[in-house]
This record gives structure tokens, C-alpha cells and sequence, in this order.
């Protein structure tokens, strides 16, 4: 009898369990496979519109994560167990994560917006939050910049993507301004003649119309006349012409017979009679 008690049970277990346990299994087979296809479909979405790596391997990474958990939800749901409870669980949860993480998760969404946008990309020279550097590392919490000196400096998503940035590298070429001052006995016509006949020995310095070299005053200043080199150059070739020009252009002028003065002070002596 007991026996057979058992068996009925396993019968009636069968019949009120075992549709939903089979809805619950094909839920899961199909939900995956929707899944799979979906995450194929974001990435070649995310490959064509040129996406960082970093950035499409964490998303999808996301994404996955994310619909599993949707699916779990609803094939339990199916069964018969009850889920709102555990909703809530993961709701509490992500709050909890979200107040203990907030400087991370700000770094995080930062660090996917700079991906998305793409302000700088790597190899590109950027000056941001004081820091003048070039682009080493792009990650989601962080981005690294090599100063000149060669520094490795670290800086977090968050306020970067919050702060002004400048990309010296995204035109491809730049513009100079170097600052000659000349004594006020100076002869200006001379002293641009000379500078600009240097500059356009450089064929590095472009030509193009619109972009040609120029010379013009700035200032009256205290103790010289100041006047400024403005001139155009592709990014590999600006340092170089601008360490070049300063130098060789101060070599000119003296031998010119241009003055470039220093700050100095007369002092009169007055002894009383």
C-alpha cells in the first residue's frame, strides 16, 4: 500500500509539475539561443560603428549577464516559484553595490562614455586636468598618459570625462605662436623679414592658402616690442620647428643687428648738496 501510495504521488507530481518543468526547460533552450543571437547581433553593430575592444567586450560581457538573469527569472517564474521576492533581493543588491561603488561607478560610466564619444583615441597628445600627455591606455575605470618626461600618469575616468579636454593630435596639424621682442630702436620691417626668410626655408612649415607663415606686433610692451611668429605644422614636425626657430631665430636677429633686450632698471643716484 505504501508503495503504491508513493507511486500516486509520483504520478500527481508528473501531472501538476511536469508541463510547467517542460515549459520552464524549452523557456530556457529558446531564451538562450535568442540570447546568443542577440549578443552576435550587438557585437557586429558595435564592430561596424568602430568600437573600442575594451568597450565591446565589457557591454557584451553586460548585456549577457543581464538577459541570463531575465531568463532565470522567468523560468522559475514558470515553475511556480515565486519571484518577486527574489527581485527584490536583486534590487537591494544592485542598491547596496550601487552607494557602496559610487566613485568607481562614476569612473565606470565615465570611462564608457569617453569610449563611445571618443574625445582622444591612443597616441593622441591631450592636455587634461593639468596634465599634458600622450594617450597610452584607455580602460573603463582609468585612462593612462606618458608626459613628456616619460611619467606614467593615471587619470580617472570620472572627472576626465566631466573636465575640458584639449587634443592637440585630432587635426593633424597645429599652429605656432613664439613671442620675438625686440628693443624699441629695432627696425620691425627687418627684424620680420629675417624671421619669416627663416621660416620659409623649412619646407616642413605649411603654405597652404590661408595657413601661410605671418609675422605681426602683439605688444608695446614695457622694454621691447613684441611681435609674434604665428605658423602652421603637422604634429610630427611642430616640436622640432618650434625649437628650431627659437634658437636659430635669435641667431639671426643678433646677427642682424636686431637688439632683443632683457628687463633691466636705471637707477639714478641723488647726493644732496
Amino acid at each position: 500500500m505504501k508503495v503504491q501510495h508513493w507511486i500516486d504521488k509520483g504520478y500527481e507530481l508528473i501531472i501538476n509539475f511536469g508541463p510547467k518543468v517542460l515549459a520552464a526547460i524549452l523557456i530556457w533552450i529558446i531564451g538562450s539561443w535568442v540570447i546568443k543571437l542577440l549578443l552576435k547581433g550587438v557585437e557586429k553593430g558595435m564592430q561596424k560603428g568602430n568600437y573600442e575592444i575594451s568597450l565591446q567586450k565589457f557591454l557584451l560581457n553586460l548585456l549577457y549577464w543581464s538577459l541570463k538573469v531575465v531568463l532565470i527569472v522567468v523560468a522559475l517564474g514558470t515553475i511556480g516559484i515565486e519571484t518577486t521576492s527574489f527581485a527584490a533581493i536583486i534590487a537591494a543588491a544592485g542598491l547596496a553595490l550601487g552607494l557602496a561603488l559610487q566613485g568607481s561607478l562614476a569612473n565606470f560610466a565615465g570611462g564608457v562614455l569617453i569610449l563611445i564619444t571618443k574625445p582622444f583615441k591612443i597616441g593622441d597628445f591631450i592636455s587634461a586636468q593639468g596634465v599634458d600627455g600622450t594617450v597610452k591606455e584607455i580602460s573603463i575605470i582609468n585612462t593612462k598618459l606618458l608626459t613628456v618626461g616619460n611619467q606614467l600618469v593615471i587619470l580617472p575616468n570620472g572627472k576626465l570625462s566631466n573636465d575640458n579636454i584639449t587634443n592637440y593630435s585630432s587635426e593633424g596639424i597645429r599652429r605656432d605662436a613664439i613671442t620675438f621682442g625686440i628693443s624699441y630702436d629695432s627696425d620691425i620691417k627687418l627684424t620680420r623679414d629675417t624671421i619669416l626668410e627663416l621660416v620659409n626655408e623649412q619646407p616642413e612649415v605649411i603654405q597652404d592658402e590661408g595657413k601661410q607663415p605671418m609675422m605681426v606686433v602683439t605688444e608695446l610692451a614695457d622694454s621691447s616690442v613684441n611681435l609674434s611668429l604665428r605658423f602652421w605644422a603637422k604634429n610630427s614636425d611642430f616640436w622640432g620647428l618650434h625649437w628650431k626657430f627659437i634658437e636659430e631665430g635669435k641667431i639671426r636677429l643678433e646677427a642682424a643687428g636686431v637688439e632683443l633686450p632683457f628687463p633691466q632698471r636705471d637707477v639714478h643716484i641723488i647726493k644732496d648738496s
